[in-house]
């Protein structure tokens, strides 16, 4: 156990508590943000010259982008699906020219005696 002169409830480090001992708070601005799922965010910002707003915050509660319109909300990004190799080669080819460049390649083994 520690020693008899500790303060309950207190730690090593602790300092006074209130604001007067840690100086003022800076003025703070809360801007409303709203995300395609109709969430709420209200982060603040200091208040001080020049201060420029951001247009879109991402919603802690979905990570969908939020605006600051509710009746018109930003659309969440459009996510691709993954894509093979086979699925890009499909996009760059028609099926006839695969077909024409299958027939080439099965034509070169059968010509080097690979496949009968």
């Amino acid at each position: 156990m520690a020693g008899g002169n500790a303060i309950r409830g207190s730690r090593v480090g602790a300092g006074p508590m209130g604001e007067a001992e840690r100086g003022e708070v800076a003025a703070r601005v809360f801007v409303s943000y709203y995300c395609a799922n109709n969430h709420e965010t209200r982060p603040s910002f200091a208040e001080e010259p020049g201060l420029v707003i951001p247009e879109f915050w991402d919603c802690p509660r979905c990570g969908f982008p939020a605006g600051q319109d509710k009746d018109n909300p930003p659309q969440p990004p459009k996510v691709e699906p993954y894509k093979t190799h086979l699925a890009y080669v499909k996009e760059r080819r028609s099926d006839t020219d695969g077909a024409a460049i299958l027939d080439e390649a099965l034509g070169s083994l059968r010509d080097r005696g690979l496949i009968k």
